[in-house]
């Protein structure tokens, strides 16, 4: 259109500075037995598998002791139920097997699983202690709209072993509310958000059982009862409540009155460093050094180390290779690293040679940088971690293993030997009394002549040898660990006792007289100090 003095241009509509709240598309993925089936499929990677038939539960800790945290679906068909206490379910179930729940590694695993997720979109957050949220708009196009995408999703989850309940919508809490209470993978447009609201139950707003229980009281069970209420009535009774106990702030999130934008954390920093060489070579051993210097000094500056460093290789043909070394500390230093390489890589194929090197910290934690010690040797354990190390690239990861503490009541249960290259794991808690330096398994029994009946012992024969207690301390008491006892466990108490030759020892008495087995408890040399 051609522009002249006396004949201005059209204005132009201005664009409205307010965006539609329901514009975006929110994916909501919820996995209801993600503790149970990551715990089934450590049993089956450690050779234990648990049969689909046995009834099998997690426990966490409770008030009033540990109550049922996740079950599997035969202890579902067997009456278990999520909240309950372990001791009323085992009475309604015998046969109920019990153990802990990992509540740390279902969250590093979830956390994992929230990266792996941004394949489909670049905004993943936590949902919960078993869900993720997704901000999917204008994503769902790569998949073929939004109903393939949430089948994709839920195909690659089962490939995992993990069952998920999905459900895409207008806002964070109304896909939220679907993805529990919904139908399978649903969909919900923004003409439909009340419509589809309305008939859920309280319990879809994200409050807590304390608030949904007093909706229920008023008689308001329904999102729509809810949204009927003069606000200002409600506005009085929880004008100052948090928001999960606020019906009125969730249903303004769940409507898109309110924003709840989806924060993503920012990916884990990578470290890969590669070479493009200008004619193919048959060994990638020269370039080895420039590259682990170069790997390191980016660790070093974002303070980082690697604890698993891959070396890839790309033939002229195609053709890729990989060699992968793993530290039990996570290290920076690059004439460690590229000493676990040798000998490694005589077995690559070299073919027509390698145009393309690349190394990469594929696995990699936080390492801040600390003052060396005076003598210029490195902090403490760093030899036993160097040599763990190299013994482990050159015999095989497998083959080396390392002892580490765990939570349980019994000393002979402390100790657990894992792969000296896996995770670290959670620090177990120091025992509350001191414990002897060595253990003797099986405990050997002893015979004891004590002064009282439930007194320490006065007199005791171990190996042919009379040993008089010349000083004591004692008892601890260490009861049954009764989820995974049996029920004729007993209880023991344990005493460190001085003999007249001034040999400390560690005994217990196994069982008391008064704790109903009906049989004298016997004593056990456990440990000995020194």
């Amino acid at each position: 259109m051609d522009a002249s003095p006396g004949r201005p241009l059209p204005l132009l509509p201005e664009p409205s500075g307010e965006r539609d709240p329901l514009a975006r598309r929110i994916t909501c993925l919820h996995l209801p037995r993600f503790s149970i089936e990551r715990w089934l499929r450590i049993m089956d990677r450690q050779g234990e598998p648990v049969s689909d038939t046995l009834p099998a539960a997690l426990a966490v800790e409770g008030r009033h002791g540990a109550v049922i945290h996740a079950t599997t679906r035969a202890a579902e068909a067997a009456g278990i139920r999520r909240g309950a206490r372990v001791v009323d379910m085992r009475a309604l179930c015998p046969d109920l097997r019990v153990d802990y729940a990992d509540l740390q590694g279902d969250r590093m695993m979830l956390q994992r699983l929230m990266l792996w997720a941004r394949r489909w979109c670049p905004w993943t957050a936590l949902d919960g202690a078993a869900g993720l949220v997704m901000d999917t708009t204008g994503s769902d196009h790569l998949c073929g709209g939004e109903g393939p995408m949430l089948r994709d999703m839920e195909e690659r989850l089962s490939h995992l072993g993990l069952s998920a309940d999905l459900a895409t919508a207008p806002t964070h809490g109304a896909a939220w509310a679907l993805s529990r209470l919904g139908g399978v993978r649903e969909t919900c447009p923004p003409e439909r958000l009340a419509e589809r609201m309305a008939p859920l139950p309280v319990r879809a707003l994200r409050l807590d059982g304390d608030t949904v229980l007093l909706l229920q009281r008023l008689g308001l069970k329904t999102v729509g009862d809810l949204a009927a209420v003069p606000r200002l009535s409600l506005a009085r009774r929880f004008a100052r409540a948090e928001l999960e106990r606020n019906p009125l702030l969730r249903l303004d999130q769940m409507m898109g009155r309110r924003a709840e934008p989806v924060e993503a954390p920012e990916d884990p920093p990578r470290f890969a460093v590669e070479s493009r060489l200008p004619e193919p070579v048959e060994d990638p051993a020269p370039h080895l050094p420039a590259l682990t210097a170069a790997l390191c000094a980016r660790l070093e500056a974002a303070g980082f180390g690697a604890r698993r460093v891959v070396l890839t290789v790309y033939r002229t043909d195609g053709a890729v290779s990989r060699v992968e070394v793993a530290m039990a500390r996570a290290s920076r230093e690059a004439a460690h690293i590229l000493r676990l390489f040798e000998g490694k890589l005589e077995g690559i194929d070299p073919g027509f040679g390698f145009d393309q090197i690349a190394l990469g910290a594929t696995v990699a934690e936080e390492l801040p940088r600390v003052q060396a010690r005076l003598d210029g040797t490195g902090g403490e354990g760093t030899e036993i971690a160097r040599l763990t190390d190299r013994l482990a690239a050159r015999h095989g990861g497998r083959t080396v293993s390392r002892p580490r503490l765990r939570e349980s009541h019994k000393p002979e249960r402390r100790e657990l030997w894992t792969a000296a290259l896996g995770p670290a794991g959670r620090p177990a808690r120091p025992a509350a009394q001191p414990r002897p330096l060595r253990l003797l398994e099986p405990p050997e029994e002893v015979a004891v002549l004590y002064a009282v009946p439930e007194g320490p012992p006065a007199q005791f024969v171990w190996r042919r040898r009379t040993h008089r207690v010349m000083r004591y301390a004692g008892p601890e008491r260490i009861a049954p660990e009764w989820w995974r006892d049996r029920p004729e466990t007993r209880l023991r108490d344990y005493y460190r006792v001085e003999d007249q030759g001034g040999r400390r020892i560690w005994l217990y008495r196994d069982g008391v007289l008064t704790d109903g087995f009906g049989r004298d408890p016997n004593w056990f040399i456990h440990g000995v100090h020194g």
